[in-house]
């Protein structure tokens, strides 16, 4: 399994990472990492930004943030996405890993 590509910007306060979703899945979860990604499934379709506000609000519940903490900054029409993280840390995020394994 390839290490999950996090990149900590500290004077924003964010840390952001790639993300690879599976929409329509059949619930909600953390399923790895493939190629430097977050695998994510989500039961969402992918119409209307549907599963990139379930996006938002699935990682923000992870971490413990508010939906408003979470921001897509990239692929916002793509299964592959780039997302934005204000006031967690690096070692926060990895650990999502460890949680579900």
């Amino acid at each position: 399994m390839t290490p999950l590509d996090v990149q900590a910007h500290p004077q924003k306060g964010t840390v952001s990472f790639a993300v690879r979703v599976q929409p329509r899945a059949s619930k909600n979860e953390v399923c790895g990492v493939m190629d430097g990604a977050l695998r994510v499934r989500l039961q969402a379709p992918a119409v209307e930004d549907r599963a990139n506000d379930v996006l938002c609000v699935f990682l923000g519940g992870l971490l413990k943030r508010p939906k408003s903490a979470v921001r897509i900054l990239s692929g916002a029409r793509s299964r592959a996405k780039r997302v934005e993280i204000l006031g967690v840390t690096a070692a926060e995020v990895e650990a999502l890993l460890k949680r579900d394994a």
